[in-house]
Order: C-alpha cells, then structure tokens, then sequence
C-alpha cells in the first residue's frame, strides 16, 4: 500500500527574513522486487505554510536526504512500516533545521539564506529499490515536485544527506546535477555514508551480505551505474569506494575514521559469538583495550586506503576526522564546539570547496588526538 511522505522546505523571505516552510504531499511506494506492498497507509501530513519566497528569484537549494538504515528481508522492511521510517503516520511534527540547514549565519555562515529541504526517509533503499511493477520512482517523483515548484530555474545547488542519506547522495549525484541548468553550480556533500565492504571481526562479510541483500530485494542494480554493474557482482557497485570512480558531479566527503555506525553495525556487530571485552568496546570506544584500538586504528586504515583515489580527484574535498561520531553536518556543522581540523569546521570545509576559494583534502590524526572531538 502506498505511504504519502513529507518535504520539508525552508527558504529565506527577501521582505522580513522570516524562515517559512512548507510540506509537500508526494506518494512514497516501497520499491521490492515483489508483487506485494509493505508500508502501511497514512494521512499527508503539512507543516505551517506561513511565507514561501519565489525559488526562481533565490535560484539557491540545499537538498537534504535524511537517512534511516535499510532494510534486506520482507520481515525487515516490513516492521519499518510501523516506524517514521515507513509511515508519515509515525513522523515527528517538527523537525529542527540545524546545522548545514540552519537560518542563522553564525550557524551556517555560507548557506543560511539558501532555499532547504528536507526529504523524509522511507523506502530502505536509499530512494533506489526498483518495483516489480511500473510504478514511478520515488526519487524521480520528489525530483519532479521540486522541480516545477522552480528548482529547475536553481544557479547553485548541493545534494547533501546523512549515513543512508549520505549513501543516498552519492547514488544520485549525477541524476540531480543532470536535472538543473546546464550553467548552475553543482555539487553533492555525502556525510557518514562512506561505508567500508570489510570483514568483521569475526571474520564474517557482514556489511558485504547486507549490501548484497538489500540490492537483491529491492532491485537497486537498476540504479547504480551500469558501468560498474556490468563488471562486478551490483552490490558491490553500492559501495562507494566503487560508485565514487562513476561519478561526474563533484563530491564532498564527510566522514569519521571511527565512525561508530559502521564500528557497531559492520566491523564488530552484536553476536552471540562475540568476546565480551568487543561487547563493551563497540558501544564505547574509551572502553577499548590497547589491541582493539589496533583493530579500530586499522579500520581507519582502510578507509585513507580506499579514499586514496579519490584523493587525486582536483574537483573533490574532504572531511575525514577521528571522532567517534556518525552524522555531523548536522549536529558538528559549524559552532564554539564543533569538530575542527586545521582549525577548520566542516562548514568553513564545504564552504571553500564549493566556493572554490581554496582546495579542502582534509584527513584528521589517529583518535584520540583531536581534543574538538
């Protein structure tokens, strides 16, 4: 059955500078590789539509794709109905638009006067499942919506999203570049969804199977580049050390060398077959002993590896620091306590990549060096 999801859209007014924002009513259709439908029914649910200044005259949009996981099995995605993560009926009221999102200049200094939206999470696939049936898509739908709302007159435009959503950006990049003026500039800032196809600590493809399932269900191939999918097993071609080599938009990649989604969910998930010290060491990284910070130190390892290409890329930045944090364009964005390296927030980063005013490759030292953590 179908779900009705929410954008959630902020723009700056030119008359009073008064933050509005408004909901959008879109059909969110689970996309399985199944004749059946999981989600659940839901009302439309529309925030205050106080003031709503005219897109083509700002012609500036940040677009934020929230992230929520995904889900491999029927049984998996089919108790996400019963969550914000697969029914409207379940979605907060109010949401904060902070960090990267956020209306106040010493907040977000570069953005704060930039058309934002919010995209409500609800499919389990990164907004990249495929139907059985010919149902449109629910990217290609939001696309749509944005579009003849006046996205398509937008000069500049970032693509942004967190863990799934993060995943989410990078999977869309092109799509979403390929949909704006020719002339336009624009960019995709991906935050915590850099995840890493490593074994586990137990030796077991954990993150590798899950991958595998979720693209199996749900038919992702159809949406990641074909390229890649005609030379390699298409789950593969999810992980980013793959997909970046695809892409021709310019990117932006924040992620943390210890983040401790892919820590708890990939490198050391919960098990019953697990040493009880790696129990207390995945949910708390100060609890970790000298040879499990050896392991969490070589997890960082791999990524500098797998970000290494990507590195020489003239047109990509990065944000690679060594906290124990997940999501942070968001909640580390730019303030007296946000994450620095070189003395730089990852907004003052973002802002001097986009703007061109400078180069940004910044990659942090081994935890626990950075005290802005």
């Amino acid at each position: 059955m179908a779900i009705h999801s929410l954008l959630q859209c902020r723009t700056w007014s030119k008359s009073d500078w008064l933050i509005a924002s408004i909901g959008i009513v879109l059909m969110c259709f689970p996309f399985l590789s199944l004749s059946i439908r999981l989600q659940t029914l839901s009302p439309p649910l529309i925030l205050k539509t106080e003031e709503l200044f005219a897109w083509m005259e700002a012609c500036l949009v940040i677009t934020f794709i929230r992230g929520g996981g995904g889900c491999r099995t029927i049984e998996s995605c089919s108790s996400r109905a019963m969550t914000r993560l697969g029914s409207s009926n379940f979605f907060e009221h109010e949401v904060p638009f902070q960090g990267v999102l956020s209306s106040d200049p010493s907040q977000n200094p570069d953005f704060f006067n930039w058309n934002r939206i919010m995209i409500r999470y609800c499919d389990g696939a990164c907004f990249s499942g495929h139907p059985e049936a010919e149902f449109k898509l629910i990217w290609e739908t939001i696309m749509d919506e944005l579009l003849s709302m006046g996205m398509s007159h937008a000069k500049h435009a970032i693509l942004t999203g967190c863990s799934a959503g993060g995943l989410a950006t990078l999977i869309h990049c092109d799509y979403f570049r390929d949909h704006l003026p020719n002339d336009a500039t624009v960019k995709c800032v991906s935050d915590g969804g850099y995840i890493l196809n490593l074994p586990d600590v137990l030796g077991n493809p954990t993150m590798g199977s899950f991958f595998h399932d979720v693209v199996t269900l749900q038919r992702v191939d159809r949406s990641l580049d074909q390229n890649c999918v005609a030379k390699m097993e298409p789950s593969k071609c999810l992980f980013p050390q793959e997909s970046l080599k695809n892409i021709r938009t310019p990117v932006f990649l924040v992620n943390t060398a210890y983040d401790y989604w892919q820590i708890q969910n990939g490198l050391v998930p919960d098990s019953p077959n697990l040493d009880e010290r790696w129990a207390i060491c995945r949910l708390n990284i100060q609890e970790c002993d000298a040879a499990q910070m050896k392991v969490l130190h070589g997890f960082r390892s791999s990524l500098i590896d797998a970000i290494g290409e990507f590195h020489e890329n003239k047109e990509g930045g990065m944000f690679i620091n060594s906290c124990n944090s997940h999501c942070q364009i968001r909640e580390s964005w730019h303030s007296p306590t946000s994450t620095r390296i070189e003395n730089k927030t990852i907004a003052e980063s973002v802002g001097d990549w986009y703007f061109n005013r400078k180069p940004v490759k910044l990659i942090d030292c081994p935890y626990p060096c950075n005290t802005s953590c």
